[in-house]
């Protein structure tokens, strides 16, 4: 999650939203904070039963119309996430 804080800032056509779950909320708060400058958070398990989320970390890549055009297991490095997200935004959905 740091890598992808780290270069959020660079996608101003982007939101990227944090969902954490399966811990109280003052724990999250705490962790979210050492982990996350630029990304928005929430705390909601139902997101991980939505999307069959079953452990962390998990990435989606959803367009502006809720459409899931890519996700991920794990952790990558920053160029594999930016040509991820570089086809999102060329997607222009």
């Amino acid at each position: 999650m740091p890598v992808v804080d780290e270069i959020a800032g660079d996608y101003e056509d982007v939101r990227f939203i944090a969902v954490a779950g399966r811990a109280g909320l003052e724990d999250t708060a705490a962790r979210a904070d050492q982990l996350m400058a630029q990304m928005e958070w929430g705390l909601d398990d139902s997101v991980w039963d939505l999307y069959g989320v079953a452990g962390q970390p998990v990435t989606f890549l959803i367009t502006g119309s809720d459409v899931v055009v890519d996700n991920w297991f794990g952790a990558l490095e920053a160029n594999e996430i930016r040509d991820r997200l570089d086809a999102l935004v060329a997607l222009g959905a």
